[in-house]
């Protein structure tokens, strides 16, 4: 497989923003093509580009000879359920247009991260499986669910190379949350380095998986990268580092600022989070294609902190 010129959409969101770089090290800047609706001025690489005009895509695609796409464009979770219209428009006819000119241009890759939003209030709690029960509550999940059975769609009837996994909450110190339901784990990290309190937007009981933004780079080119011949799945590996309630972050943050206190006041986004497993099973992910995370909550927490200070 090749990766001569590689199209990242959504290259100004929370992981975009940060995968550009990281494949730009790993492969070379001038076989990256960041792209979005909101246009990064300070990267003469950088194009507009809105997923959910198809002849925009096609030209893209065209004019700078990709054979190679990280389709990142999404609206999250809570954002999603403020605008579902919206979230609709982006994650499902944004994707159609991005396979459908995949097809006809022959790429080589399609990576289509999915989340942890499939899943739904049926779901099983803990060590959840690739294949369960997925009712997802939330107009971002239905849109993801959709997103992974039509990667296996795409593969199966025309043969495209379409590949994904789930991703749990992100955490990450070099940009600012991107409205998801498990934003509250930067929020907080962010406010104890500031020494001020936090109020947080779930239970402090809320437990849900989580990963370090370095091990979701990690995956997706792992991922990219692996023998196609390995993988028994497409679109829907789970993958996951560690899984916290609220309450267990602030008392790791407590180890380094005493002081730090968290009140507990959810909103809507409790109920997104109820209907979320609390930790996952990855071993599918690790025996196809050698899933493995580097951090846990305390080397994640003690990065985090180091960065942000």
């Amino acid at each position: 497989m090749t990766f001569e010129k590689i199209l990242v959409t959504g290259a100004a969101g929370q992981i975009g923003s940060e995968l550009v770089p990281f494949l730009s090290d790993h492969f070379g800047s001038s076989r990256v093509i960041p792209s979005d609706v909101r246009p990064n001025t300070n990267d003469p690489r950088f194009i507009s580009l809105d997923v959910t005009d198809k002849g925009a895509v096609e030209k893209a695609i065209d004019k700078y000879r990709i054979d190679t796409i990280f389709h990142l464009a999404a609206i999250l979770s809570a954002n999603g359920e403020k605008n579902p219209e919206l979230a609709f428009k982006v994650n499902v006819v944004g994707l159609y247009n991005i396979f459908e000119v995949a097809v006809s241009n022959k790429i080589g890759l399609v990576m289509t991260p999915s989340s942890i939003g499939v899943f739904g209030p049926d779901t099983p709690k803990e060590n959840v499986p690739i294949e369960t029960i997925t009712r997802p509550v939330t107009m971002y999940g239905v849109t993801k669910l959709l997103a992974e059975t039509l990667g296996y769609y795409y593969h199966s009837r025309f043969g495209l190379n379409a590949r994904g996994l789930r991703f749990p909450g992100l955490i990450s110190y070099k940009n600012p949350p991107g409205g998801g339901t498990t934003d509250y784990s930067i929020e907080m990290i962010v406010e104890a380095v500031k020494g001020r309190s936090y109020k947080c937007f779930l239970r402090e009981d809320s437990k849900l998986p989580m990963m370090y933004m370095p091990d979701a780079l990690d995956s997706l080119l792992r991922l990219a990268e692996a023998d196609d011949s390995r993988l028994k799945h497409r679109t829907d590996f789970n993958v996951t580092s560690f899984s916290i309630t609220p309450k267990e972050l602030e008392m790791e943050l407590r180890e380094y600022y005493p002081s730090f206190r968290v009140t507990y006041q959810p909103d809507f986004r409790q109920a997104i989070a109820d209907s979320w497993p609390a930790s996952l099973d990855s071993s599918a992910a690790i025996n196809e294609w050698g899933f493995h995370p580097r951090y846990d909550l305390k080397s994640t927490t003690a990065d985090m902190i180091a960065h942000l200070k």
